[in-house]
């Protein structure tokens, strides 16, 4: 399970982010950024990011470690902005704390040149979660003591809004991917990362997602039904025919050092 802190104080709003996180204080010391049940977008944005940043963790891609913090609804009656009182009295109880990452940069892709097997990984692992949210224009990426940390997959996992429409074999256009025109090899990087994807790894990541934010999803019985459908869709994905992932010329972009071709295969001169 994921340990489980408890908010003392909420410091401040983070208004880049769709889901109103917040920088927030808790009771181990630590600071953390939030995300809130209680935001427009609900609580599979927080399974979202459970699955898949814990995912990417045991792959090997550096992601801040993630926390369960309980909220009390008596903190919002501190806020004077009537906004953050409504979310934060709508959040009471469980949300997911992330670790804040103090002094951490944005990625910058004409400054920050990444590894080409590091952004091959990326790809793949964004093709294999739905992630679209990883572009030039929002690279979702730190760089943090020399290493970059990938954050925020809230956005990612999107099928299980119709569970009923979701394909393993969905295409994944990795053209305006941010990291596109740095990766070498993504295919053959795939076939590494795949093989690392068992049904015991995403049973133990579905399982830290609490049974609240799966119970009552319409045409499952259960909340731990709703985990063996995420389970065996990436399961699908990660092993079945991989035709999902596609680049495009919009892959080589202003400033990456790397053609299609090399996203395709490294040293195809």
């Amino acid at each position: 399970m994921l340990e489980e802190i408890t908010a003392t104080r909420y410091v401040t709003p983070l208004r880049e982010g769709g889901s109103l996180p917040g920088v927030v204080e808790a009771d181990d010391l630590g600071t953390y950024v939030v995300k809130f049940r209680g935001a427009g977008q609900g609580p599979k944005v927080l399974v979202a990011e459970i699955i898949c940043a814990e995912l990417a963790r045991r792959l090997g891609l550096r992601t801040p470690e993630l926390k369960l913090i309980d909220l009390d609804r008596q903190i919002a009656l501190r806020e004077p902005d009537f906004e953050i009182q409504e979310l934060l009295q709508a959040s009471e109880g469980r949300n997911i704390a992330i670790d804040f990452l103090p002094g951490a940069l944005g990625f910058d892709p004409l400054s920050w040149q990444p590894d080409p097997g590091f952004a091959a990984e990326v790809v793949w692992f964004d093709g294999l979660i739905h992630n679209v949210d990883r572009t030039w224009r929002n690279p979702n990426l730190l760089v943090w003591h020399h290493d970059t940390w990938l954050i925020d997959h809230g956005a990612a996992l999107w099928f299980h809004y119709s569970w009923k429409n979701a394909d393993p074999q969905r295409a994944f256009d990795a053209g305006s991917h941010v990291l596109a025109p740095f990766a070498a090899d993504v295919p053959k990087t795939g076939e590494r990362m795949a093989a690392r994807i068992t049904r015991e790894l995403l049973t133990e990541v579905t399982a830290l997602v609490p049974d609240e934010w799966l119970e009552e999803e319409p045409g499952f019985d259960s909340a731990q039904a709703v985990r063996d459908a995420y389970v065996e869709h990436l399961l699908a994905r990660a092993h079945g025919p991989r035709d999902w992932l596609q680049a495009s010329a919009k892959a080589e972009q202003k400033g990456g050092p790397s053609s299609v071709g090399a996203f395709w295969k490294q040293g195809d001169k």
